[in-house]
């Protein structure tokens, strides 16, 4: 939502954007450390602070889309024919940004599974009874000398979840992306 108010009000464009190169500045990684330390570890709480870290990434991606959608023929004609602002974004703008923010998704999503594992592994995720694989690693490190297979299986887990995800979000993209011709 952010991103297409931004991308298709043109005097919101800049405050917005501005807040979100603020948010930017800042690695989604301690931003997620920073506002977990105001909180208390919950699953709730992990997932609002990834969402808000990644909350810039994805507005900005989609203001590019919608400011390239903006000037298309269509939305051009749909204004001319005297159509309201919030029924072009619904009817013209929305359904084009699908396919990009789906490929986003995955990507974040990943990120988001290395973020909570960080946030868990050093203590600031969610609770020790909740498994999660940056648990399992934060328990197997004090036996890390004796038995390194509780830290390195769930390590190559996460690794092999994330490689999947990002494959996932790269077969997407090249499914929903017009322009990618496949050549035998």
């Amino acid at each position: 939502v952010i991103g297409l108010v931004s991308g298709f009000v043109r005097w919101s464009d800049g405050i917005i954007m501005r807040v979100m190169d603020g948010m930017m500045s800042i690695p989604p990684i301690l931003l997620a450390i920073a506002l977990m330390a105001l909180t208390r570890g919950s699953v709730g709480n992990v997932i609002t602070a990834i969402t808000i870290a990644e909350i810039p990434r994805v507005s900005r991606l989609v203001r590019s889309v919608v400011l390239s959608l903006r000037e298309q023929p269509y939305v051009d004609a749909a204004v001319a024919a005297g159509t309201r602002t919030p029924m072009i974004i619904l009817r013209h703008i929305l359904p084009n940004t699908v396919a990009p923010m789906t490929v986003q998704a995955t990507y974040v999503c990943a990120g988001a599974m290395i973020i909570e594992a960080i946030l868990s592994f050093i203590g600031a995720g969610t609770p020790p009874t909740i498994p999660s694989w940056g648990n399992i690693m934060a328990e197997g490190r004090a036996l890390w000398q004796v038995k390194p297979y509780i830290v390195f299986f769930p390590a190559i887990f996460l690794s092999l979840t994330v490689l999947a995800v990002n494959l996932l979000g790269d077969g997407l993209r090249d499914a929903l992306d017009p322009r990618f011709v496949k050549r035998l």
